[in-house]
């Protein structure tokens, strides 16, 4: 075994990873960069330390690495190892997953000069994972720039599934969500707005929140708190009229948004509409998809199909964005499980990644019906190959994705891990042409 403390946290992991840096660390554990000697690759380990004590906690747990067990797509993080427990207590889960380079919470933040390809490439990524999830009947539920991690070849992944839930089911979990301060400035109306039912447009919302902090390099509602941050909403895109509350369910809601924003004139309301929401995004498709996707009422939000086939995205679109053909399971969700059989369930998601161990019970695990979380293997609609990886440096893209000719350009030079280093990405100029990077 490898033994180390990382910001005054113990590791214990197999002799075969060796660290490298501390990557972060945040509520749910610390994550570190680690070269794996047996892959001859780098990879990234997650300690969960006492994992299985709070079991609210340990339900996200399992339901982040059941899902990305099943999800198999080239936008969205794979675990490759859940290490075994090494004693019988099993207090810490570590997961291994894929090293990506850095976040889109650092890029946006950092002196990195985005152009508008950039943005086109990055949204049109996000809707292509979004696209194959809600076609597998699961909501990401936590979609912000720090949960979208991007390498220097412009390629992003989502991570952190851990509030996913299936579509058009009610959930225990939403008070929690609603008061989730960190990801507030992303949550949709709807969430916000405590309704009953909710479905795909607030990962739409989501991304479009994405979107606008990409376009002007600062988040566009920033609330401070509950009542804030629905303030801001209908500052920046107008009241809601009746009609366009309609959504809500709750009369208590809709005198509250109404009550909320005073009466204004016509003469403000026409001053309102000459202001823009993006002053200086020059490009006029870019802010009718940003501003479709931030419209208040949900039922007139566009899909992530519509975003897709909008104009915007017109030289990256092929309309063969790959969609699963199975809907993720969620079975565990219905059960009350004690630490015992939540533990039971992780074991099992950890044998699909050492199928040696199943000989082997665990004296940690009772013997228990428990439920299969998902199908066994990874599918997606028109292929049942490995999962597809493609380099947007090939001449020729790889079979079932189709890189567009700008992305082509947008190589990056290669350097440390931008996770765990200051987030600034150099871009190399086109070949051919002049160069689509300001000089900064």
């Amino acid at each position: 075994m490898n033994t180390f403390s990382v910001a005054t946290t113990r590791f214990e992991v197999p002799a075969r990873y060796e660290m490298i840096r501390l990557v972060g660390t945040g509520a749910y554990g610390v994550v570190i960069s680690a070269f794996d000697s047996e892959t001859q690759r780098n990879v990234a380990i997650k300690k969960v330390p006492r994992a299985f004590c709070d079991l609210i906690d340990a339900k996200r747990i399992l339901r982040e690495i059941a899902l990305l067990r099943q999800l198999d797509h080239e936008n969205i993080i794979s675990v490759v190892n859940i290490l075994p427990p090494t004693d019988s207590e099993w207090p810490d889960v570590y997961i291994v997953s894929e090293l990506m380079e850095t976040d889109m919470h650092r890029i946006i933040y950092s002196k990195q000069v985005l152009t508008l390809e950039h943005v086109r490439y990055f949204v049109y990524q996000v809707l292509r994972a979004l696209k194959y999830m809600h076609s597998a009947d699961v909501l990401h539920r936590d979609l912000k720039p720090s949960n979208v991690l991007v390498n220097s070849n412009c390629h992003l992944k989502l991570c952190d599934l851990g509030l996913a839930r299936p579509v058009d089911e009610d959930d225990e979990e939403d008070d929690a969500l609603t008061e989730y301060v960190v990801t507030r400035w992303y949550r949709a109306p709807e969430i916000m707005l405590r309704c009953q039912e909710y479905s795909k447009p607030i990962d739409v919302w989501s991304t479009g929140c994405i979107f606008a902090e990409l376009l002007e390099r600062t988040p566009i509602f920033p609330g401070e708190d509950y009542i804030d941050q629905i303030r801001i909403i209908c500052l920046k895109l107008g009241k809601p009229t009746v009609d366009e509350l309609g959504f809500v369910t709750s009369e208590k809601a809709k005198r509250f948004i109404l009550d909320l924003i005073p009466e204004t004139s016509r003469e403000e309301e026409e001053e309102e509409s000459e202001s823009p929401l993006f002053p200086f995004v020059e490009d006029f498709l870019a802010k009718d998809l940003v501003q479709r996707m931030l419209t208040f009422d949900p039922r007139r939000r566009p899909s992530v199909e519509q975003a897709l086939d909008h104009q915007f995205m017109d030289a990256l679109q092929n309309g063969d964005e790959p969609v699963a053909d199975f809907k993720c399971s969620f079975d565990f969700e219905k059960l009350d499980l004690d630490r015992d059989a939540l533990k039971a369930l992780v074991w099992k998601e950890m044998l699909h990644y050492n199928p040696r161990l199943e000989s082997i019970i665990s004296p940690m695990i009772p013997p228990r019906q428990l439920p299969i979380l998902g199908p066994a293997k990874n599918r997606r609609s028109g292929s049942h190959d490995p999962k597809i990886r493609f380099d947007l440096t090939m001449p020729h893209p790889a079979r079932g994705y189709l890189p567009p000719h700008l992305a082509h350009q947008l190589r990056l030079i290669q350097g440390p891990p931008m996770g765990i280093t200051p987030g600034i990405v150099s871009y190399l100029p086109p070949k051919e042409g002049p160069s689509p990077v300001l000089k900064k």
